[in-house]
């Protein structure tokens, strides 16, 4: 089985560095195509980490590539309406004949989440009821029959047009370590993909329960896509790169490293120590990684096919 490795683009790092325009991200997706990576990532927030827009983005990046998978590191669809979210994401996988990979995620539990959702009008508190039913809703009119719907949102006789290129609609792929996200994973999604466990033996223990609720579903855990959201800063001086992750992290989520990297899944050191630490996760069951580099693109993007061909030897 080959080993898919992609590359998050740089959204959120550069409205903070106050650079908004959008050509160079576009640039950078073309090229992790053209190095052979993939896939690449956009993150999504409105208010808690401003950044661009991903749907949007997303459909650039398809118009101007040709093979390279897109997805969302992750998405909150809850903030939108379903009935909208529905129609741009059937156009966006027929712009990109689907290539389209939607992670998705229900947001932690810390303040400037809960404003992000107030803002939004959507209740934080009943937010995985509103993603589950959102996303069944979506299901249903991207089946192009007329749907209709008495919920949180009411539909009567609705044809959605157009219908996305996959039949069943984009694969999406949930987020989260707690017990409810691998239930859900299990039960519902096309693939898992944490941005922890922080070591490969704790994904290894999660991705076996992810099999057992699936079996316990009535689904083949085979079915399953296990993906893993990492972050690393490759340096040979080790305590350097931890400098690095560090002060990227917290400027990242305005919280402190040390808390964020006791849940994430982060590496910092050297180039054998980070191949080393990518196959354990091999190991534990990931075929897919969305890979976070900290650092220079021009170095990294390089860097990352590389980690995709050492991976796959």
């Amino acid at each position: 089985m080959t080993i898919k490795v992609g590359y998050l683009l740089p959204t959120r790092e550069r409205v903070m560095a106050g650079v908004h325009e959008t050509g160079p991200i576009l640039e950078l997706a073309e090229r992790c195509e053209a190095v052979g990576l993939d896939s690449v990532w956009l993150g999504d927030s409105l208010l808690a980490k401003p950044r661009h827009d991903p749907i949007t983005l997303m459909s650039a990046i398809a118009a101007r590539t040709k093979r390279v998978e897109i997805g969302t590191a992750v998405m909150l669809p809850m903030l939108r309406n379903p009935v909208i979210l529905a129609q741009q994401l059937a156009t966006l996988d027929q712009i990109s004949e689907s290539r389209v990979i939607i992670g998705i995620g229900v947001g932690q539990d810390i303040p400037p989440n809960h404003k992000e959702f107030q803002a939004a009008g959507v209740p934080f508190e009943k937010r995985v009821g509103t993603l589950l039913e959102g996303l069944r809703l979506c299901q249903a009119l991207w089946t192009g029959e007329p749907v209709n719907w008495d919920g949180r949102w009411t539909v009567q006789d609705g044809v959605l047009g157009p219908k996305p290129y996959r039949p069943c609609g984009p694969r999406i792929w949930g987020g989260g370590g707690v017990t409810g996200a691998l239930k859900r994973a299990a039960r519902y999604h096309d693939g898992w993909m944490p941005s922890g466990p922080k070591d490969s033996a704790v994904y290894a223990e999660k991705w076996k329960k992810i099999a057992g609720y699936a079996r316990d579903a009535g689904r083949d855990p085979a079915e399953i896509t296990g993906s893993a959201y990492l972050t690393l800063a490759i340096g040979d001086d080790d305590v350097a790169a931890n400098a690095r992750i560090n002060t990227y992290l917290s400027n990242y989520y305005n919280l402190p490293a040390d808390k964020l990297r006791k849940h994430q899944a982060t590496f910092a050191g050297s180039r054998d120590g980070a191949i080393e630490w990518l196959q354990g996760f091999v190991g534990a069951g990931v075929t897919h990684f969305c890979l976070r580099f900290v650092g220079d693109h021009d170095v990294n993007i390089p860097l990352a096919a590389d980690v995709r061909k050492w991976l796959n030897a």
